[in-house]
């Protein structure tokens, strides 16, 4: 997800990541896994996410680690 640069920390994305956490608790999901890119441009959501509990984890579903990509989970 990418917020738009005019609401840019203003707490969209946190809100938007808080709303898929309560949609998959809800549906019973036990972990969500996410990948991501790499670079200063990313130095924003990888905060986030931190923040927010994700870890480091091996690549999934068919992905293959690169060196402008991450993975990430976070157990719920």
């Amino acid at each position: 997800m990418r917020t738009d640069a005019t609401t840019r920390r203003r707490g969209v994305g946190q809100a938007v990541l808080d709303r898929i956490v309560a949609d998959a608790r809800a549906a019973g999901v036990t972990r969500l896994l996410l990948e991501t890119g790499t670079g200063p441009m990313f130095d924003a959501a990888h905060r986030l996410y931190a923040r927010n509990g994700f870890a480091p984890c091996r690549p999934f579903a068919g992905y293959v680690a690169t060196d402008f990509n991450r993975f990430l989970s976070l157990a719920l």
